[in-house]
């Protein structure tokens, strides 16, 4: 029989009930701030949002940032300070702030009066204060609940503005939860790159950029341009960039002052403006790929009431620059096709140094024509002949209602991929089976990707030679032993997707999956550990005579266990892409021919750990 369904089903969640029993929906995932997308790195933009507001509007030109040892984070900006009667309403009252007012902060990224209200419910302690005029007022909340309330300002000479503390609220996060110094100084970085008339100090590291997105360039490219970078400002939009021997394309973009690092309307306008301009001002019809190709760039926008994806606001959804206003495509295009042009007649050797690039990306792809035409016919034959892909039925390129669930997972070998292949489910769950260990592409040119039958393949069967539009898997999960042998199969992996399709990472599809270690079992319960701390608490909770099992490789689990290890309870690590000289200096580091630095390295290291045990 149904269970009743009344009146007494039926809940209302005040605001911060809601934030907190929900809070993915504003923060995104709850990280323990290993990856720069983590919700607690959201929440220390939220707060510094507000206070890169106030410095557009012309007011302030400081913001101070630090987090002590314990992660007590704490923000002050030099502004005109919250109106001391609205404190309680700006930090607790949903839906209330100052940007609804188009002509107040008509360019502003948050508009929904949610973002220092999400930071207040997940805190166990947050402090907001205001100075104006000569009078203070300070609040202060646990987990958004009111605990001291200064009822009346009082007079304070400290300079009109507003600051923010907060602590994280454990119970919410992970227990070791912690904000990563890298993280916070390239957020401060981008922030100064973005507003050059703007101080920012992290504990007491100060962050200012004379020449905005150019510096940024400067600062993130790794490879040598081949001309210097072309530097573009207009009215709400500015543009850097310029091209390098490497083939791909490198792109950091912005609105309204938020890392959009997903990209979004305003870059795909950006790519297909470049190239109509370009066309027009060579009057050749380059192919797009070609006049991109080596392409580094930065592009930043301002647009009224911005629509993005998510509340995270990492890819634009908007195709207009206002509500009724014109597309955010002709603004972009407009601006490029007078300044753009303009700047390539003035200097000549920049436009020859372009073209020349062009050309020579033309000639690369022109020679590659013939190994893809074999590459091609040999993923024709795969689709019938190959043994090494299991396929499924449901493919993200098609409109079936469980698309978003496809998955293909990467494996190690046969044994692995059998286990895995009995398990999963044939409907949304495809297997790919490496051949021992991948050739370590690091460095080496696009070609390898058609040359090489196993890369060839799996490029194949991914459906990503031109981009990842036509991905055929939502989820592409590397299924590696937890040993040193599936460690550095994973590298090779990682540096592969890295060095040819950093879109696939980029835009959120490469993961990694996490298998247990051990089993430990007795005749009542099974407990799968997936580290040492946990082996030893499930052998405290079942006793000393359980029996436990060291997983040396995925061909070890049955097909049974398989089945709850990529079921709906999966767990998986997604590969997080960070722009810029770090993963490539990470690559160049690990993967690249510098034998001697990592020897160093590792002979440092394992003296520590030695020292370590004698103590």
């Amino acid at each position: 029989m149904a269970a009743d369904y009344t009146e007494a089903d039926i809940k209302s969640l005040d605001w911060r009930e809601h934030i907190r029993m929900r809070p993915g929906m504003y923060i995104g995932k709850l990280g323990d701030g290993s990856s720069p997308d983590d919700g607690l790195y959201i929440l220390l933009k939220e707060a510094i949002d507000n206070s890169i507001d106030e410095h557009i509007m012309g007011y302030g030109k400081e913001i101070q940032v630090d987090i002590d040892d314990e992660g007590r984070v704490e923000v002050r900006d030099f502004g005109r300070g919250i109106p001391l009667g609205k404190l309680f309403d700006c930090a607790a009252q949903i839906n209330t702030g100052a940007k609804y007012d188009s002509e107040a902060f008509k360019k502003s990224v948050g508009l929904n009066g949610v973002g220092i209200k999400a930071v207040n419910a997940l805190s166990t302690f947050f402090e907001i204060q205001a100075w104006r005029d000569g009078q203070t007022k300070a609040l202060e909340f646990s987990k958004g609940l009111l605990t001291v309330d200064m009822k009346n300002p009082r007079r304070d000479d400290g300079i009109n503005g507003t600051r923010l503390a907060f602590e994280l609220d454990r119970s919410v996060f992970p227990p070791k939860a912690k904000y990563r110094e890298a993280f916070v100084e390239k957020m401060c970085r981008y922030y100064s790159y973005l507003n050059p008339a703007l101080t920012t100090i992290f504990n007491g590291k100060k962050f200012r950029a004379k020449d905005g997105l150019l510096d940024l360039l400067r600062e993130e490219m790794e490879n040598e341009p081949l001309y210097a970078p072309i530097h573009l400002v207009g009215k709400d939009i500015e543009i850097a960039f310029t091209h390098s021997a490497e083939s791909g394309e490198e792109y950091y973009t912005f609105v309204n002052g938020q890392n959009t690092s997903q990209g979004g309307t305003h870059l795909a306008a950006f790519r297909e403006q470049i190239v109509q301009v370009i066309r027009g001002f060579y009057k050749k019809q380059y192919e797009a790929a070609d006049i991109r190709a080596g392409i580094e760039a930065a592009v930043s926008v301002r647009i009224i009431e911005p629509v993005f994806e998510s509340q995270v606001k990492t890819k634009l959804g908007s195709s207009t620059i206002s509500p009724d206003g014109e597309s955010l495509r002709t603004f972009i295009g407009n601006f490029l096709k007078t300044n753009l042009d303009n700047y390539l007649h003035k200097n000549p050797l920049v436009a020859e140094a372009i073209q020349k690039r062009i050309q020579s990306a033309e000639r690369e792809r022109k020679d590659l024509k013939g190994i893809q035409k074999i590459a091609r016919e040999r993923s024709k034959q795969a689709k019938v002949h190959n043994k090494k892909l299991r396929d499924c039925r449901v493919r993200y390129d098609s409109k079936h209602k469980r698309r978003d669930e496809s998955t293909l997972f990467l494996t190690e070998g046969d044994s692995a991929s059998g286990s895995i292949t009995k398990s999963r489910d044939v409907e949304t769950q495809a297997v790919f089976s490496l051949r021992g260990k991948p050739l370590n592409t690091f460095a080496l040119p696009r070609k390898i990707v058609y040359e090489n039958e196993e890369f060839a393949l799996l490029q194949a069967a991914l459906n990503i030679e031109d981009g990842v539009d036509a991905l055929r898997y939502n989820k592409v999960v590397i299924a590696t032993d937890a040993d040193v042998d599936g460690m550095h199969i994973r590298l090779l992996l990682l540096t592969f997707f890295l060095q040819f399709f950093p879109e696939l990472i980029r835009d959120g599809h490469l993961f990694i999956l996490q298998t247990p270690l051990f089993r430990v079992r007795n005749k009542k319960e099974t407990i799968y550990c997936y580290d040492e701390d946990a082996r030893k608490k499930a052998l405290a909770k079942l006793g000393k005579n359980a029996e436990i099992t060291r997983f040396k490789g995925l061909g070890e689990i049955s097909p049974d266990e398989f089945k709850f290890m990529i079921g709906p309870d999966m767990r998986l690590d997604p590969v997080a892409y960070e722009e810029g000289k770090g993963v490539k200096e990470l690559l160049a580091f690990y993967m690249g021919k510098n034998t001697p630095d990592r020897q160093d390295f590792i002979i440092e290291n394992l003296r520590e750990d030695v020292d370590r045990q004698v103590a």
